[in-house]
C-alpha cells in the first residue's frame, strides 16, 4: 500500500484516533488531578489553574476528559471486539453449513433485530448487577446481530467459489473452510465493518451512561460527565459540551478511516490472492 495514496480525511482521523489511543493507555501520567480528585469550587471556568474548568463537584474536567477516554474505548472496544468474535463465528458457521443451522441461526438474529436495541439494553441491565463486564456483554450481544448479517453475506459470496468447493472436494472441515478459506478472503470488508461498529459501540455506551445504566460513578466515562453537567447548560456552563465533543470527534475519526477502508475494499477484487 503507497502511503501517498491515503487521503488527508484518513490521515486526519488516525492521528485523532492515536491521540486518543495515547490519552487512554497513559492517562496516568498525563492527567494532572486524580479521576474523583476533587480540586476546586463547582464548574470553575476554564483557564487559569484548570485547563477546561471544573465539573459539578469540582473535579478538574482536563483529568477526568483523559481518564474517560480509557475508559469510554476500553469498554467500546472490548464490546467490538466480543461481538465480531460471536457474529463471525456464528455467520461462517451458518454460511458454510446451510441447512437447519442456517435458518435457526438467522431466524433467531432476525427476532433479536426486531427488538428495539436501546429498549432491550436499558431493560436487560436495570435488572443484572451494575458490573463492567456485564455491560460489555450485552453491549456484545446486541451488537452480535448486525455483525452477524453483514457476515452471513460476505460469507455467502465467497463459499459459492472455486476454491471453497475444492476445499470440501479434499475433505476439508468446517473449521479449515471458516479459517481458512473464507475469513481470509473477507478480511477487508469486515475490517471496515468493525471500525463502523466500534465508533457505533462508543456512542451506545454514552447513551447508556447518560441514561444512567452505562458506567457507573465515580469511574469517569464521556457520556457520564456529560449527564453530570447537563445542568450547567442553563446557566451557560459548558462543561458538559467538552465531553459531548469529544465523542463527537472520536466517532468522526473513525469514521474518517471507515470511510477510506470502504472505498479501498470496493477497489478489490474477491477471490484468492486479490487485494
Amino acid at each position: 500500500m503507497n502511503l501517498r495514496s491515503i487521503p488527508l480525511s484518513a490521515w486526519i482521523g488516525m492521528a485523532g484516533i492515536a491521540f486518543a489511543l495515547i490519552c487512554a493507555l497513559f492517562a496516568p501520567l498525563i492527567a494532572p488531578y486524580g479521576e474523583a480528585q476533587i480540586v476546586g469550587s463547582v464548574w470553575e471556568p476554564a483557564g487559569g489553574t484548570f485547563l477546561l474548568g471544573t465539573d459539578n463537584l469540582g473535579r478538574d474536567l482536563f483529568s477526568r476528559l483523559i481518564f474517560g477516554a480509557r475508559t469510554t474505548i476500553f469498554v467500546a472496544l472490548a464490546a467490538t471486539v466480543l461481538s465480531f468474535s460471536l457474529g463471525m463465528l456464528l455467520s461462517f458457521t451458518a454460511a458454510v453449513t446451510g441447512g437447519l443451522i442456517d435458518q435457526t441461526f438467522s431466524r433467531f438474529n432476525d427476532l433479536m433485530m426486531a427488538i428495539p436495541t436501546l429498549i432491550f439494553a436499558l431493560v436487560v441491565l436495570a435488572v443484572l448487577p451494575q458490573q463492567l463486564w456485564i455491560l460489555i456483554l450485552v453491549m456484545a450481544v446486541l451488537d452480535s446481530t448486525r455483525v452477524y448479517r453483514i457476515g452471513r453475506a460476505v460469507a455467502l459470496d465467497v463459499a459459492v467459489m472455486e476454491f471453497v468447493e475444492a476445499a470440501r472436494l479434499r475433505g476439508e472441515g468446517t473449521g479449515w473452510i471458516i479459517f481458512r478459506e473464507i475469513l481470509p478472503n473477507t478480511l477487508s470488508p469486515l475490517l471496515a465493518e468493525f471500525g463502523l461498529r466500534f465508533a457505533f459501540s462508543i456512542l451506545f455506551l454514552s447513551t447508556l451512561s447518560f441514561l444512567g445504566l452505562g458506567i457507573q460513578p465515580p469511574a469517569a466515562d464521556w457520556g457520564g460527565m456529560v449527564k453530570d453537567n447537563k445542568d450547567g447548560i442553563i446557566f451557560g456552563i459548558s462543561a458538559a459540551l467538552i465531553p459531548g465533543g469529544a465523542i463527537a470527534g472520536l466517532a468522526i475519526c473513525v469514521n474518517l478511516v471507515v470511510d477510506w477502508l470502504m472505498k479501498r475494499t470496493s477497489s478489490l477484487k474477491g477471490g484468492r490472492g486479490d487485494g
